[in-house]
């Protein structure tokens, strides 16, 4: 037996409500030919077969049956306008919905190259399948990272249903990685009109206005986020630093204070809200704020570092030294760690340990001039090793640096 190629489908309320409102059409609003008749003594023009709704058994007076007929007809209207897009809205046919769940069903099981040769099956066997279209896309990025074949299944899922909102969304991200920034700046601006509440196109499209620089409308697209979601994490975090780049310190604290209540464990928030109170020497504030930032994120290595340039500016040194400690453990080639924690072992009287460090630091970066000087300045005064401190002054001097004690050590 021969397939259709296509069946229409139609919603049962759909089709109840049209069917109800043709019958309702047909009953009295559809004018055939005109009587008169005499009701309560006068003669009144009738529609042919006349209007007679009844209320409790009784005859309505046909004024009011004539409005009725109006209302009618504006109800019959309305539905067709509701109900028509379902019945014209073509579903895939058998075969194509076939190969079209055998695909996702390969997806699941992270088949991607067969995923990729069901979704073709099913677009082939039916070329408006929109869904098996933008299906197509997905596998290719995520299997073979074809990003054009992607790109022209997004286009075609597109051409069968030009309201389709992830095709759009994903096209608009392809152009934004290509830099065709206008072309991705249009694309999510559809995605938005199409459906108002896309989080996600609210956020990338502010993501690119603060690149473009195009601040104004950056903090426009977030706080339209906010208007779907008040307590959006990104948008309040991105308008936090935005009124922080713009100078205004409040308005940065007020969006952090929002977003931290909203959700504790931001660790970008606790961080942004340490700078901020570092940044006015309020260094009680700003530990406790890299303090939360690391709990909720313990590789946070910036905070980490922060806060322990805050403990050693507070005498803290053996704290300090632990801090520093750990970003080492987390990332062994931070030369700056490596020389801040000589530094504090320096302090701590733990000179081997001391040496270590400082030797580490300008073996992971023999560009660090100031772990030159300091190493220099711990050979030349806990070593007595004038010989290696003066090399350790010589690259310092080379590197750029400039500092009137070791100009006179190197006599020039």
């Amino acid at each position: 037996m021969r397939e259709k190629p296509c069946d229409l489908t139609i919603r049962s309320q759909g089709l109840s409500f049209c069917l109800l409102s043709i019958r309702l059409c047909i009953d009295f609003a559809v004018p055939r030919h005109y009587s008169h008749t005499n009701m309560g003594g006068r003669l009144v023009k009738l529609r042919w077969p006349p209007v007679c709704l009844r209320a409790g058994g009784r005859k309505v007076p046909a004024r009011w049956a004539d409005k009725a007929s109006r209302l009618l007809t504006i109800g019959w209207v309305q539905a067709l306008v509701v109900v028509l897009p379902l019945v014209a809205e073509a579903a895939p046919s058998e075969s194509a919905r076939r190969a079209y769940d055998h695909g996702l069903q390969l997806v699941k099981e992270r088949q991607i190259d067969g995923a990729i040769e069901a979704f073709t099956r099913a677009t082939e066997a039916d070329p408006r399948f929109a869904e098996a279209h933008y299906q197509l896309g997905l596998a290719l990025l995520t299997g073979k990272r074809q990003r054009q074949e992607a790109a022209d299944a997004f286009r075609r899922a597109l051409v069968a249903s030009p309201k389709h909102v992830e095709a759009q969304y994903e096209l608009a991200i392809l152009a934004l990685q290509d830099g065709q920034t206008r072309e991705a700046e249009q694309g999510l601006i559809r995605v938005i009109e199409l459906a108002p509440k896309h989080e996600q196109a609210y956020l990338e499209l502010g993501r690119l206005y603060e690149r473009r620089p195009a601040v104004e409308q950056a903090v426009k697209t977030y706080r339209a986020l906010l208007a779907v979601d008040r307590d959006h994490p990104e948008a309040l975090y991105r308008l936090a630093g935005l009124a922080d780049a713009a100078g205004d310190a409040a308005g940065a604290k007020l969006y952090l204070d929002r977003l931290l209540r909203a959700r504790p464990k931001h660790a970008d928030g606790w961080y942004l809200k340490g700078r901020l109170a570092e940044r006015n020497n309020d260094l009680v504030e700003a530990a406790y704020a890299y303090r939360q930032a690391i709990q909720a994120k313990p590789g946070f290595i910036d905070a980490r570092y922060n806060l322990a340039f805050i403990l050693r500016s507070q005498g803290q040194t053996a704290e300090a030294a632990k801090e520093l400690s750990d970003i080492i453990r987390l990332k062994p080639e931070h030369a700056d760690a490596h020389m801040n924690l000589g530094l504090a072992y320096t302090s701590l009287n733990r000179l081997d340990e001391a040496e270590r460090e400082y030797e580490a630091a300008v073996s992971f970066n023999p560009d660090l001039a100031e772990a030159h000087y300091n190493f220099g300045v711990f050979l030349e005064l806990h070593r007595k090793d004038m010989v290696r401190a003066l090399a350790q002054y010589r690259k310092y001097r080379e590197l750029g640096g400039r500092d009137d004690r070791v100009e006179r050590i190197l006599g020039h």
